[in-house]
């Protein structure tokens, strides 16, 4: 009989069966770097050399490749070890890219001061203005479109399956990050994409206790380039960190859940505050994309941004004065975060097209006691 697993199931039983020496029921971390083989070339499982695989890493890469319905998944030392395995896998120099008017500030880094010097071009594009992006592919032959959705940190939405129509009529690639959303939220590779970028870090890992990142694929060809590019370059997951995300993993869809409900209240409560001129969040329905949020997704995400009337000073004081919210970079833990993207994540776009508002705060809404978050908030904007 074959079974359908649903997520919650996935994530917890998803390339982690029961160790067959010991029968424990959670994966050993496997922290080794060489195995003994069976013969010259007689492999024990295909595992010779830790950069090449090791098991804890093949449990987690099994878990998101189920997560997001894809064919196969390779876990990295890093968000951007995952971006730049990538680009050097199906880029070339001379090649062209688009990439997104909001994105993560490292992001844009690696393509303007990094793959710039290597040959490879971009033009910035509205990412959810398809007939814009449909433009620019018209215009010049495109290998890659890159897609947030949601963005970071202004929280637009892409159309991700009418952006994988576009990109593929013109015969380039649709390659989605989804570290906002989470596999939970959202699945690109339904929609269409061919890659999917994950910063592990984030909502997979859940507790801002471990660094990775992920590519999921659903072309078996293309997994197998990225993989010798993984194998050759060393970017790798280690094995603790494997089983730390592993572990977050397990969590991941009561932990969305109660993200989610937060960040709803908390982007309410602010649009209601006279401090505040704008709320960006997709699951306030004024938000533009909130329709195609609602299509392509399960929730709208823990992450909140919001501008402040009094200006960038005032946001610069506010980020200083919370208590439950921990002034800090990164995001999707348990706990809350807040930070100023221009002067801290954001600040390696100044003077770029990506440039972000001064005014700008970015919350990631943790899963504490809803009150006690919305009124930390509040205390913190009385002076703004």
């Amino acid at each position: 009989m074959t079974y359908q697993d649903g997520f919650e199931t996935l994530a917890i039983h998803a390339g982690q069966e029961p160790d067959p020496v010991t029968g424990a029921v959670v994966p050993p971390i496997y922290q080794v770097s060489t195995y003994k083989q069976d013969g010259v070339g007689g492999l024990r499982g295909g595992y010779e050399y830790s950069r090449s695989a090791n098991p804890t890493r093949t449990a987690l890469e099994q878990c998101l490749t189920a997560l997001e319905s894809g064919t196969r998944g390779l876990a990295f030392a890093s968000g951007m070890a995952a971006e730049d395995c990538l680009l050097r896998t199906v880029c070339r120099p001379g090649d062209h890219v688009l990439v997104p008017d909001d994105a993560y500030g490292g992001t844009y880094r690696l393509f303007a001061r990094v793959f710039a010097g290597w040959g490879l071009s971009h033009d910035v594009v509205p990412i959810a203005d398809v007939a814009a992006v449909r433009a620019r592919l018209a215009a010049r032959k495109t290998t890659l479109v890159w897609a947030e959705t949601p963005t970071n940190p202004l929280l637009g939405i892409a159309d991700i399956r009418a952006l994988a129509e576009a990109a593929h009529e013109a015969g380039a690639l649709l390659v989605v990050d989804n570290t906002f959303a989470s596999p939970y939220l959202q699945q690109p590779l339904a929609l269409g994409a061919d890659v999917v970028v994950h910063s592990t870090t984030k909502y997979l890992g859940g507790h801002s206790d471990v660094v990775g990142g992920a590519l999921v694929v659903a072309d078996p060809e293309l997994a197998e380039r990225l993989a010798f590019t993984q194998n050759a370059t060393g970017g790798v997951a280690g094995p603790f960190d494997s089983w730390l995300t592993l572990r977050g993993v397990k969590t991941l869809a009561a932990r969305m859940d109660r993200h989610c409900r937060n960040a709803m209240r908390v982007a309410q409560m602010l649009a209601e505050h006279p401090a505040v001129t704008e709320v960006l969040y997709p699951g306030l329905p004024s938000h533009p994309g909130h329709k195609t949020a609602q299509e392509q997704m399960r929730a709208f995400g823990g992450m909140v941004s919001f501008r402040l009337l009094a200006g960038e000073e005032a946001a610069v004081r506010a980020c200083g004065r919370t208590r439950l919210f921990t002034l800090g970079e990164s995001l999707g833990g348990v706990e809350s975060l807040i930070e100023h993207p221009g002067r801290m994540t954001h600040a390696s776009v100044t003077g770029s097209p990506l440039e972000v508002p001064g005014d700008l705060i970015r919350l990631s809404v943790g899963i504490e006691d809803c009150d006690d978050l919305l009124d930390d908030l509040r205390q913190a904007l009385s002076d703004s």
